[in-house]
């Protein structure tokens, strides 16, 4: 992915529809500093160096152009995004797709985009709804229905328990159980909705 398309495809994920110019020229400010510092005699690949700089200059104009307000556990799922992102980045060499963030977060990938968005608009704009993590609404569950979720945890094998408790309890990404686990991210991804099935149906 070449220089201009590589901008737009991190504009694309920050802003989904909303066109920015400030946003686009910031990710051009990051990708001439990635030409002016990129060494090709360190092994890494341009395009894996220059999106660290695009994401973080996009990043800085967005927190500038933020004038809303967002809830604390809004804002949380928007941290957890950018730095699945950067880890995503990190592992592959490759930007980010939107369908691979929201699998990795666990979040539809509307949800993704309007997480993004969260602080350059009014939460009135944004569907809630979309981006609510099962880690947020577990604490509402009335005291019989966490029971009965403790008793479907425990009909799960040790592997899919701990998948499920290290994302909706600890509230990691998938990256960071499978770095933790000592496993592929796949194989968590398995787990983790092998898991929720078995719960689902013991639960229906």
């Amino acid at each position: 992915m070449a220089g201009r398309p590589l901008v737009h495809h991190f504009a694309n994920l920050y802003l989904g529809s909303r066109f920015s110019e400030d946003l686009i020229q910031a990710g051009y400010e990051g990708l001439l500093k990635a030409l002016k510092r990129f060494d090709p005699g360190k092994g890494v690949r341009f395009v894996t160096f220059a999106s660290h700089y695009i994401m973080g200059e996009m990043r800085h104009q967005l927190r500038r152009e933020a004038s809303f307000d967002r809830p604390g556990w809004v804002a949380d799922i928007q941290s957890r995004i950018y730095r699945t992102m950067d880890d995503l980045l990190q592992k592959t060499g490759e930007p980010p797709s939107l369908e691979e963030i929201a699998e990795a977060v666990n979040i539809r990938k509307e949800g993704v985009i309007q997480a993004l968005q969260a602080g350059r608009v009014s939460l009135e704009t944004l569907d809630l709804n979309q981006f609510k993590h099962l880690y947020y609404e577990n604490f509402k569950l009335p005291i019989e229905d966490q029971i009965a979720v403790r008793q479907a945890l425990k009909r799960l094998n040790d592997m899919q328990r701990r998948v499920i408790y290290l994302i909706f309890y600890r509230d990691l990404t998938q990256q960071q159980v499978a770095k933790e686990m000592g496993i592929g991210q796949r194989r968590v991804s398995r787990l983790m909705h092998r898991g929720l099935q078995s719960m689902a149906e013991y639960l229906a």
